[in-house]
């Protein structure tokens, strides 16, 4: 790594700068003797040169085609003279929120304000404005009044059509619309970003960038569209019209395939939103190439005074090894962001990034994960994807396994023992999510019996979410009995093993189509299990998401169906206490939820009951 002399910043600091980072001030281009650049990126998160982090990738990608790229992370946002500062670039600004939707980075889903931001320096919260994508967009039209500005990320792709926002208890115009920005990148990037940069290089106008995959634009006239098309209900349908939104949810959800999906239009303001079709996916060799652009896997030094950014803890000595998810839970945003065709990197480009963890000073010979959304997927789920996209109206894994399902996990299986054997390797550890169900159905039982043996540190993270098939069919999880069955054969495989690992199920509380009901019964099931679940979710109405759509509008989008919502402060509080009923201050609120369901039967001492009676005071 070359390094040049440390210098002061603008307010008289000192640090280091490292010429393997992009430069992130004017000073750090002149100091490489840049005296223009190309794109100037500005995200939300603080600098994090890893390929875990979105921003990283794209500056990369860019920079490999030959561009010159600055960051500008979480820039002051009273006013727009860090970004003036920055000088203004050849081409455009790229702007992104970070690796989160910025409201969810803020709040809980009690829309309480988070006490700390894993993303920034020390874990320092509003070091970015809430609707970030929004804010900063405004401000470099306020420093460059006529440059393009395109948005990309996870909060632009997933309120690129008009959205309910939880936070505000609306719905709101499709970002593009809000920002004021150019062009919006949709999904993974790369493919798209690079045909931007090539068109605005060759001195293509912003206005005539309509023909690119994974991009959206706003229109004057839908007829410009490049490619096949459906129309979808306007802004100010769906804003006024439950079921209009409903159908317009559908539709996005329908379309969202990079091989039969058409161009998405959707009018607001007398205009058109054109959303073209998802990019393909990037083939074994593009990946590699991402992945194997020069990241430095490091925080910029520039935060070292600052206690350093806690996300880079979790991933500096992790892999992605995937990308995609056709599991397709409906309360997930990855089906309507990277997509459910799922691609992978090569033996060789994983076994290559680990390798180079063994000459890092801090790596103690244990591999953190060997994952991605979910870690043992490793390509799509069935040969007729690939030449047709993703079945319409039809789930591979939910409510029961599609028959073409293709669950042979030996790839997997293989780079996990290739990775073992690397010198210096002591461990090699899974901790992204585990479809279980999906691994039930591998017929071989190989890997089953190398991940309790291997890949396990200490707890296995599943997500069976619910134990009532009726909610499990609103999240579009597959049904119990695939957890249970799962379960037992985990146990017998610790027992095997001389193991003693435990499982920690993720469960959501307050999921549409839930009642107290239903919360009394998966507690009812949990105490039978003799689990106390540590981690317990509200359900979170993010955007993008069909879960979502229920719960703005109490219609199940699929079947066009009323749905039971729990919206109230109160319910959800109850939900959430009656899954972990055993703690102590949630025992009052789970016998007062009992006695009113006429549950009483679960207040006593038997084993069936979840909490014993309260004590009466002792009278005199």
């Amino acid at each position: 790594m070359a390094y040049i002399n440390s210098y002061k910043d603008p307010n008289g600091n000192d640090f280091m700068n490292t010429l393997a980072f992009l430069p992130v001030s004017r000073e750090e281009m002149l100091s490489r003797d840049w005296y223009y650049y190309d794109f100037l990126l500005i995200t939300g998160d603080a600098y994090i040169d890893h390929p875990s982090f979105g921003a990283a990738i794209i500056s990369r990608v860019l920079e490999a085609q030959g561009y010159r790229v600055a960051i500008l992370a979480q820039p002051p946002y009273r006013n727009a003279s860090a970004i003036k500062a920055m000088g203004k670039p050849r081409y455009a600004a790229l702007v992104t929120a970070g690796n989160l939707d910025s409201m969810v980075a803020h709040y809980t889903a009690a829309k309480k304000p988070r006490s700390e931001d894993f993303y920034s320096p020390g874990k320092k919260t509003k070091l970015r404005p809430d609707r970030a994508t929004t804010v900063y967009t405004k401000l470099v039209k306020e420093a460059f009044p006529d440059l393009p500005i395109i948005i990309g990320g996870l909060e632009a792709s997933l309120r690129r059509f008009a959205h309910y926002d939880y936070w505000d208890d609306c719905v709101r115009h499709p970002i593009l619309f809000e920002s004021g920005a150019d062009l919006l990148i949709y999904g993974m990037g790369e493919s798209a970003i690079i045909e931007v940069a090539r068109k605005l290089s060759s001195k293509s106008a912003m206005h005539t960038i309509t023909d690119i995959r994974g991009t959206a634009y706003i229109a004057q006239n839908a007829e410009i569209c490049s490619f096949p098309s459906v129309a979808c209900a306007s802004f100010e349908q769906v804003s006024t019209d439950k079921k209009e939104y409903a159908r317009a949810a559908m539709i996005q959800f329908d379309e969202h395939d990079p091989t039969r999906g058409r161009a998405v239009i959707q009018r607001c303001d007398g205009q058109y939103m054109i959303v073209n079709p998802p990019t393909k996916p990037l083939f074994e060799k593009e990946l590699d190439s991402v992945y194997g652009l020069p990241y430095t896997r490091e925080v910029h030094p520039m935060y070292d005074r600052a206690g350093g950014v806690p996300a880079i803890d979790e991933v500096r000595f992790s892999v992605i090894h995937n990308r995609g998810c056709f599991g397709a839970c409906n309360f997930c945003a990855l089906a309507f962001h990277q997509g459910r065709i799922v691609s992978s990197r090569s033996h060789e480009s994983v076994m290559k990034e680990v390798q180079a963890f063994v000459g890092h000073h801090e790596f103690k010979g244990y591999v953190h994960d060997v994952g991605g959304p979910t870690a043992n997927f490793r390509r799509p789920s069935c040969k007729k994807q690939q030449k047709n996209g993703i079945c319409k109206n039809k789930r591979c894994l939910s409510p029961e396994p599609c028959k073409e399902v293709d669950a042979d996990h030996t790839d997997y299986l293989t780079l996990l023992r290739k990775l073992r054997n690397i010198p210096g390797i002591k461990k090699v550890f899974i901790r992204s999510g585990i479809r279980f169900d999906f691994l039930m159905l591998d017929k071989s039982k190989e890997f089953f019996a190398e991940l309790v043996k291997h890949h396990i540190s200490g707890q296995l993270k599943v997500a069976p979410e619910h134990c009532i098939s009726k909610v499990l069919g609103y999240m579009d999880k597959p049904k119990n009995s695939a957890y249970e069955r799962f379960s037992e054969k985990y146990k017998q495989l610790n027992l095997k093993y001389g193991k003693e690992q435990f499982l920690v199920p993720y469960l959501i509380s307050s999921h549409p189509g839930s009642t107290v009901s239903d919360a009394i019964a998966l507690a009812e099931y949990l105490n039978k299990q003799k689990r106390q679940p540590e981690q317990v979710q509200d359900f979170y109405p993010t955007p993008g998401t069909l879960s979502t759509c229920m719960y703005h509008t109490g219609i199940d989008p699929r079947t066009m169906e009323s749905v039971y919502i729990p919206h109230t402060t109160r319910e959800k509080m109850i939900q959430r206490a009656l899954l972990q009923w055993k703690r102590p201050e949630n025992r009052a609120i789970v016998s007062r939820a009992l006695r009113e369901a006429d549950r009483g039967d679960l207040i006593g001492y038997g084993k069936q009951c979840l909490i014993r009676p309260e004590k009466r005071a002792k009278k005199g």
